[in-house]
């Protein structure tokens, strides 16, 4: 359904769950992708090898998304060695859940540092390339915990709010060079993240969903390609959310 030949994407957490299920789904619609990842390079390295054809369009790249630094050092050598940036999805992110009276400090703020901080660092650098170009697509993965806060994520929740309020901001910035900068929500998703669920818990997850089931990595990814197309111009400081209906 999509043709994205030539354009490149960088898929932030890219190697894993959701964020490998996107990546695949821009190498099978002709990109060209760099996927990022914070630690497990096994994983990593198991999503290049298995691409098949796509293998040479498919790299990866090893850095924390909350460390300013490192995302510069990124983003000074990447038009060199990957060309033009098109799209980027800000797909990483953590949780360390607890009760707010309980909560570490340090738990607090590296789950603020990664999933907003990320956030912010990775589209600094990630509007400079696209601005010279004046053409780009900017989707981030937030979390319906950010509209409704979930018990015991005070800090998870903060920080999918904080990626909607700084996309609309952001949207608003660089829509006159031809930018678009959106979110995508995903609900339950059937990752590793759900599978180690108790089993009464999963069914009275899905009981809650509307459409009595949970998501697929590949259902999510499909609502991000539609927003990175080159059709979905007049789409910016959106939230779409793939939730079943949550």
């Amino acid at each position: 359904m999509y043709d994205f030949t030539e354009q490149t994407v960088i898929v932030t957490g890219g190697t894993r769950g959701i964020g490998r299920a996107v990546s695949e789904s821009f190498l099978k619609a002709g990109a060209k992708v760099v996927a990022t990842y914070g630690g497990n390079t096994e994983a990593a390295e198991k999503f290049v090898a298995e691409q098949g054809e796509a293998k040479d369009r498919s790299f990866i790249e090893k850095f924390d998304v909350a460390d300013y630094g490192s995302v510069e050092t990124f983003f000074k050598t990447f038009g060199e060695k990957y060309g033009t940036l098109q799209i980027l999805v800000n797909n990483a992110g953590i949780r360390r859940d607890s009760v707010l009276a309980m909560m570490k400090q340090e738990d607090w703020q590296r789950v603020i540092d990664t999933n907003l901080g990320g956030v912010f660092n990775m589209c600094k650098f990630g509007v400079q390339e696209m601005m010279t170009e004046r053409y780009g697509r900017i989707i981030n993965i937030t979390s319906p915990s950010g509209k409704f806060g979930f018990e015991g994520q005070c800090n998870y929740a903060s920080s999918k709010a904080g990626m909607v309020a700084l996309t609309k901001s952001l949207s608003k910035e660089v829509a006159k060079r031809k930018i678009t900068v959106n979110c995508v929500s995903p609900g339950y998703i059937d990752t590793e993240l759900l599978s180690d669920l108790p089993e009464d818990l999963v069914k009275e997850y899905k009981k809650s969903v509307p459409v009595k089931r949970f998501g697929t990595p590949e259902e999510v990814a499909h609502a991000i390609l539609f927003l990175a197309a080159k059709e979905s111009a007049y789409i910016t400081g959106a939230t779409i959310e793939v939730t079943g209906g949550l």
